[in-house]
């Protein structure tokens, strides 16, 4: 499916090593909306951050440094503003051959070794700091490839992780990459946490946006999902065992942790109205992404192509030499134009890089996600307002391929797309509404 709308140039990704204490004399005050480079410097919430992707520094709010709750996507945290700094500036990783000191933290972490593949979920001590690979990689720097590394506080296994007892309950360890719901509470590193909102396993120290200090433990720091729907935001509306429910043969790539972490980037999405509304809209989202996916086995398109195209104004989104753009994720997304357009939107470059949508469950479905919400299609307006604002489902179907099925076009394919949206809200309890077809 080709998606023919142009917004713009995406931002440059690129990435600034962490410190943990750092000194703020001279370092520019933060300012909401300011634009802001990739390496600047600003302070905020008595802590100093880098820039490490420009578009989202630049959106502010909810990418905020130290206050948004997407900050950690846009900034790394230098440290705490003072005097008793151990450096000034982001680390540079260790020359090869340098001997790394053992991290006072703890745990059994191996140290990271050049060349030896790293799977998503792993955590290595490299250049006095641990690290967690965010994504599956061959061995990159940590430091370096933030995009396939993220910092953590210490190192899983030891006395870091391990589970505590508070006065009124067990607390279960926080594990990395696991789905929590508001209300969760988990021991980690030495104290409690209890999630404030859903969360798929961002770290409790350095996600304080998600997590809060408690005092004891409350029993509920098992995070299965098995009683459903008893989070806030997309998960009180599809639980993860109904999403498992939905499409057990689905590929492995389409993770309910990853949509609910893109679902953050548009709020709005499944979070409009009332409870019928909002469980219809996940519904509808969900019954189309379905469809252009074979029930979410195919992450990529099938018959691939090069997809460059000069619709919209080639001069503003070059193709990559090397790259082709063809349909990937869960609206399978596609065309030089339309990367550049998602990538604008979400902040990532991705014109340069378009196989991130196919490495990367969270930014697949943003990409999927912001579609939903922003743009018209071949319709009259975004999915998101059809569904909103009571224009009905087979109105999201026209925005969708209006052209090629609607109206007659192929009526086999909108059936095939009502059957599917009825489908899923018989799982989750929701009603269709009015106008199903187009």
């Amino acid at each position: 499916m080709s998606i023919k709308k142009l917004l713009g140039m995406a931002a440059v990704f690129l990435c600034a090593g962490q410190a943990y204490a750092y000194n703020c004399s001279g370092v520019a005050q933060y300012v909401d909306g300011r634009s802001y480079n990739n390496n600047a410097i600003v302070q905020n919430a008595g802590s100093a951050f880098s820039c490490k992707v420009a578009g989202w520094c630049t959106v502010g709010g909810p990418y905020a440094p130290g206050t948004g709750w997407a900050a950690a996507e846009a900034w790394t945290n230098l440290g705490s503003c003072g005097t008793t700094t151990t450096s000034s500036t982001p680390r540079s990783s260790t020359p090869s051959g340098t001997t790394s000191s053992t991290p006072s933290t703890g745990g059994n972490c191996p140290n990271w070794a050049a060349g030896t593949n790293y799977t998503v979920g792993v955590v290595v001590r490299y250049n006095n700091a641990f690290y967690r690979a965010k994504n599956e990689n061959p061995g990159y720097d940590p430091v370096i490839s933030t995009w396939f590394w993220e910092p953590v506080a210490s190192c899983p296994g030891g006395t870091n992780t391990s589970s505590s007892s508070g006065n009124n309950g067990s607390c279960a360890a926080w594990v990395a990459g696991r789905m929590y719901y508001a209300g969760n509470t988990v021991s980690y590193n030495g104290g409690t946490f209890r999630a404030k909102y859903d969360n798929p396993g961002y770290d409790p120290l350095i996600s304080t946006w998600f997590w809060e200090p408690t005092s004891g433990c409350n029993g509920s720091g098992n995070s299965s999902s098995s009683t459903p729907n008893t989070g806030t935001g997309f998960g009180a509306v599809v639980s993860e065992t109904q999403f498992n429910q939905m499409f057990p043969g689905r590929n492995p790539f389409y993770t309910y942790a990853g949509l609910v972490a893109a679902t953050q980037t548009y709020p709005a999405f499944a979070g409009t109205g009332d409870l019928q509304l909002k469980k219809r809209e996940a519904a509808a989202a969900l019954a189309n992404f379905s469809h252009e996916t074979g029930s979410f086995v195919h992450v990529t398109e099938i018959a691939r192509g090069l997809y460059c195209s000069d619709w919209g104004n080639l001069a503003t989104c070059p193709c990559e030499p090397g790259k082709q753009y063809y349909g990937r994720g869960p609206i399978q997304l596609s065309h030089n134009g339309n990367y550049c357009a998602a990538g604008a939107a979400l902040g990532l470059n991705l014109r340069a890089n378009p196989e991130i949508v196919e490495q990367n469950a969270t930014v697949a479905w943003q990409t999927a996600i912001w579609f939903w919400m922003t743009q018209s299609g071949s319709g009259y307006r975004p999915a998101h307002d059809n569904i909103v604002n009571n224009y009905g489902f087979g109105e999201t179907i026209r925005t969708i391929n209006g052209a090629i099925e609607c109206n007659g076009g192929n009526t086999a394919q909108v059936q095939s797309r009502i059957n599917e949206f009825n489908r899923i809200l018989q799982i989750i309890g929701g009603t269709a509404g009015n106008n199903l077809g187009c």
